[in-house]
């Protein structure tokens, strides 16, 4: 093969890696009642099969996007390849509810270790206008495996039952594992003597991050007031305190606090963050919406949400070599103002709206998306050092993943805190349920508007360069 075609074939493995992990992670939305009639817990329960799953890959990130930077990375993808197979397999034969959590976990640690590290492999081996192009690529591939979860649930749990989700991990776990191990760079050599890593450390800030998340995820269940939420914030503040002081006085530190002393990488991940959390209002109602007011079934609404997925796979490639070329200022601008109006036609929808209209809203937001995305994480990457990408590639994916479980618990905060507070004032439930639907748009777009002032100011400085 040649040089190109070995780059391609690295990137696709890659990236294929990035699909499924995502893929995982929503496939499961549309089995969880499913599995609560199966396995006898209530849909109380049941959620932590997703939280749990969230939960634990969030956290590693930044450890496995640290060892990135010193491993090779087919060893350490292959790992991750593998871990996932062996966790999707062990899912899907699970006889019990506490089974199935810890077998999620277990697959979440591969996914994780895929997903802290994608965007180093890419940024390592492309350069300048084809590294937009394939970061972008990346970034599309991520998105659409998140949104096509549901529809292909849909379909295996409605001709195979609730186990089949896992089939497809399991499959592409055990072929990306001799792939990733055979192809990808291995260029690493590790001394062990000069190997250090801040455990201490690590432990500190996997408690805070894991407390904040939990109680990100569960206040609107438990109540934000409530002692659980108190306690779990006070951890947060103490172990995320220690875990501070301790990455200043060592020389090897888990987490570079310089790197946030880039502009680009500082506001450029609070933009992704806030962007995720954007998209997440919609995606989270709509196939309520879909079902409770619309009584689309399941298969039809997981077909229903794969406009974005189109749009967005088009438009992502296309901006992210546009901003290998020419910058990601204005992209990263563009992108929010086209979701935004995308969510502002969500807000119009009734219960009778159209088909074509829920297209049309859908494939505008992805190509918003697909306009912001790609731009955005070649910008990050770009803007440090060779030999920090791997944690740089671990701090974006968890920005990523932190928007994820921001945009849920808001979202589904706002939304169950409206439709009460209408329906005590004597509305009928579905009057409540599209006027707090609407309303949590409205915050939708708030969240896009964020976006769009931190993109603002991360890439202020690339116009003057520029224009110079």
């Amino acid at each position: 093969m040649s040089t190109k075609q070995i780059k391609w074939t690295m990137f696709t493995i890659t990236a294929i890696g990035n699909f499924i992990a995502m893929l995982d992670s929503t496939t499961v939305n549309l089995a969880l009642y499913p599995m609560s009639v199966d396995l006898q817990v209530s849909m109380g329960q049941i959620q932590w099969v997703m939280i749990a799953y969230m939960l634990v890959l969030t956290v590693f990130l930044p450890f496995f996007g640290k060892l990135g930077d010193i491993f090779p990375k087919n060893k350490l993808y292959s790992t991750g390849f593998a871990i996932f197979a062996i966790g999707a397999f062990l899912s899907s034969i699970a006889k019990s509810f506490e089974l199935l959590i810890a077998f999620r976990c277990l697959e979440a640690l591969g996914a994780s270790v895929m997903l802290s590290n994608a965007q180093a492999i890419i940024a390592s081996i492309f350069k300048n206008a084809r590294r937009g192009k394939a970061l972008g690529l990346n970034g599309c591939i991520v998105a659409i495996g998140g949104m096509s979860g549901p529809a292909l649930g849909g379909i295996l749990i409605h001709y195979f039952g609730w186990h089949s989700i896992f089939y497809p991990c399991m499959i592409v776990g055990i072929l990306g594992a001799y792939f990733a191990y055979n192809l990808l760079p291995h260029n690493v050599k590790i001394n062990p003597k000069n190997f250090k890593f801040d455990y201490k450390g690590f432990i500190y800030f996997s408690v805070s991050l894991f407390a904040l998340l939990l109680a990100i995820s569960e206040g609107h269940s438990w109540g934000w007031n409530s002692i659980k939420i108190i306690v779990l914030g006070a951890i947060t503040l103490v172990f995320g305190g220690l875990f501070y002081f301790r990455d200043h006085k060592i020389n090897y530190p888990l987490i570079n606090f310089a790197l946030f002393k880039i502009q680009p990488f500082t506001f450029g991940n609070l933009a992704v963050m806030t962007s995720y959390m954007a998209m997440f209002t919609n995606s989270i109602l709509l196939p309520f919406f879909l079902q409770e007011i619309l009584r689309y079934n399941p298969m039809v609404t997981g077909l229903l949400i794969l406009p974005y997925s189109i749009t967005l796979s088009v438009t992502a490639p296309i901006s992210g070599r546009l901003s290998g070329k020419y910058g990601s200022r204005y992209l990263t601008l563009a992108g929010p103002i086209v979701y935004c109006i995308a969510l502002l036609m969500f807000t119009l929808l009734s219960k009778n709206a159209p088909m074509w209209q829920i297209v049309l809203a859908s494939g505008i937001m992805g190509i918003g998306n697909g306009l912001f995305q790609s731009p955005s994480n070649n910008a990050i990457m770009t803007s440090v050092k060779k030999e920090e990408l791997g944690i740089a590639s671990g701090i974006l994916a968890l920005s990523r993943n932190m928007g994820n479980i921001l945009g849920v618990a808001v979202t589904i905060t706002l939304f169950e805190t409206f439709r009460n507070l209408f329906i005590e004032h004597g509305k009928t439930y579905e009057t409540a349920f599209l006027t707090s639907y609407r309303t949590t748009m409205c915050f939708g777009i708030l969240f896009g508007l964020a976006c769009l002032i931190f993109a603002y100011i991360a890439y202020k400085e690339e116009c003057v360069t520029l224009e110079k």
